[in-house]
C-alpha cells in the first residue's frame, strides 16, 4: 500500500497499476571497476490515481541525480533522426516558421533536432540539464542552456527567447513537477505560439503489454484524457493530436494558449473516443494490466529456458533503458544472454545495471555467430532486423519480446 500523493491532483496513491519489483535506475550503466560495488535498488511499482487516472511512479530519486550525466544520445538512432527531420520540415510549413522565428527545445539532448532548424536559418535554443549530452550539442554549434526547465528559467528567458515553437519530445514523462514544467511552457510561449509534445501513449502501453517502458526515469504515463485536463488547469489547450509509431506508439500534441484563436482539430475528439472505447476512463481497465504482464514474463522466461536446454547461444542487441526493466523484472542475466551490443560508444565496455550483462560493439555479433539475437529496443525492430540481416547466413534468428515473444527467421 502506497502513501504517496498524485503529482497531478494530490490524491492518495493506493491503487496498483503494476508492480515490477525492485530495480536499479535503468540508465545507471556500470563501469568495469565498479562491478563489485553495491547497487541501489528502488521499488518499480506504478500506481494509478483513483481520482484523475494518471499512471505514475513515486519519486524515489531526484531528476538531478538521474539526468545530470545521461547515457542516452539521440543521434545514434538513424530512424529517430529521420523522424526528427520529417517533423522539422512539416512543422516549419505548418507554422510558417522563418528566419524571424524562434524555436526552443526542452530536453534537447545532443542537438539532434535543432540542427534541422538551423539548416533553415531559424534561430534555436536548447535546454538540456545533462551536462555530457549538452556539451555535445554545444560542440556541434547548437546554443544550449545546461539547466532543468522550470517557471523561473522561463521568466529569465522570455525577453530574448520567447518562442514561436516549443518542442518537448519524450521529456514530459521525466518530469516529477508536472505543473511547474507546464507553467514554464505557458510563460515562454508567444501569445500565438505552439508547443508540440511527444510522449509514449498509455493506450499503447496497456494494449501492447509494453511494461518495460516503465522505469524510474519515467515518473508519469499519459493518456490524452488526463493531459487535456492538466493543460486546462494552466489555461492551455490541446488543439491537434497525431498518432506516431515511435517508441511503440506515441502521441504528438499541439498546444496553444486557451485564449488564442486556433481551431480545435477533429483529431482531438478522435483520440479521446479511442481511449474511452478502450476503457481508459474507467479504473477497471488499469486493474487488469498486471495479469497481462505476468503472462508476458512467463513466455519470455520459457523461451530462455528452452534455448538453454538446447544449448543455443543468445546475444542481445541494444542497451536501452526499457531493456533493463525487462531483464531485471524477468530475472534474465548473463546465464541467458552472454552479452548485449549497442551502437553508442558511450555504452560499449560498460555493463547493464542489475544484471551485469556486458555491452559490446555490434561488430562482435558476426564473430560469435549467435543462434538468437534478442532485440531489446523492440520499437526499432525493423531497423535492427534490416541492419543485422547478415545473421541469417548462419541460421541466426531474431527474437522480439514485446508485445509478446516472437521468433523471426
Amino acid at each position: 500500500m502506497s502513501f504517496g500523493k498524485c503529482r497531478n491532483c494530490g490524491s492518495d496513491l493506493n491503487k496498483s497499476f503494476v508492480d515490477l519489483g525492485m530495480s536499479p535506475l535503468s540508465n545507471s550503466y556500470i563501469s568495469p571497476h565498479d562491478l563489485n560495488n553495491y547497487e541501489i535498488y528502488y521499488p518499480l511499482h506504478a500506481y494509478v490515481c483513483g481520482q484523475c487516472l494518471l499512471v505514475q511512479l513515486e519519486e524515489y530519486e531526484s531528476p538531478e541525480n538521474i539526468f545530470t550525466d545521461y547515457a542516452y544520445y539521440s543521434s545514434y538512432s538513424q530512424s529517430w533522426l529521420s523522424h526528427a527531420k520529417e517533423f522539422a520540415d512539416n512543422i516549419t510549413d505548418f507554422l510558417r516558421l522563418d528566419e524571424n522565428s524562434k524555436v526552443v527545445e526542452l530536453a534537447s539532448n545532443d542537438g539532434y533536432l535543432l540542427r534541422f532548424f538551423t539548416q533553415k536559418n531559424i534561430s534555436v535554443l536548447g535546454i538540456e540539464p545533462a551536462q555530457n549530452v549538452a556539451d555535445e550539442a554545444i560542440k556541434n554549434g547548437i546554443t544550449t542552456i545546461k539547466e532543468f526547465f522550470c517557471p523561473l528559467l522561463a521568466e529569465k528567458l522570455i525577453s530574448e527567447h520567447q518562442a514561436d515553437l516549443i518542442v518537448a519530445n519524450n521529456v514530459l514523462a521525466h518530469v516529477p513537477d508536472l505543473h511547474g514544467f507546464i507553467e514554464g511552457i505557458k510563460i515562454l510561449l508567444k501569445p500565438r505560439g505552439t508547443a508540440t509534445i511527444e510522449f509514449p501513449h498509455l493506450l499503447s502501453l496497456i494494449s501492447l503489454n509494453q511494461f518495460d517502458t516503465i522505469y524510474h526515469e519515467h515518473f508519469s504515463y499519459f493518456s490524452l484524457l488526463v493531459l487535456v485536463s492538466i493543460f486546462e488547469k494552466h489555461a492551455l489547450q490541446i488543439y491537434k493530436v497525431e498518432s506516431l509509431l515511435t517508441h511503440g506508439g506515441s502521441l504528438r500534441i499541439y498546444v496553444a494558449h486557451a485564449d488564442s484563436d486556433v481551431i480545435i482539430d477533429g483529431s482531438v475528439a478522435t483520440i479521446l473516443e479511442k481511449e474511452k472505447e478502450a476503457g481508459l476512463n474507467e479504473i477497471d481497465c488499469y486493474k487488469r494490466f498486471s495479469e497481462q504482464v505476468i503472462d508476458v514474463k512467463s513466455k519470455i522466461l520459457e523461451f530462455f529456458v528452452q534455448a538453454r536446454k538446447k544449448h543455443k547461444k543468445t546475444i542481445g542487441y541494444g542497451a536501452p533503458a526499457k531493456g533493463n526493466t525487462l531483464l531485471n523484472y524477468c530475472g534474465i542475466g548473463s546465464e541467458f544472454i552472454i552479452y548485449t551490443t549497442d551502437m553508442s560508444p558511450h555504452k560499449q565496455g560498460q555493463y547493464l545495471p542489475g544484471t551485469h550483462i556486458p555491452i559490446k560493439s555490434p561488430d562482435e555479433i558476426f564473430s560469435d555467430k549467435p543462434d538468437y539475437l534478442f532485440i531489446l529496443p523492440w520499437n526499432l525492430r525493423d531497423e535492427i532486423i534490416d541492419n543485422m540481416s547478415g545473421i541469417r547466413q548462419w541460421g541466426g534468428k531474431f527474437v522480439v519480446p514485446i508485445p509478446e515473444i516472437e521468433i523471426i527467421e
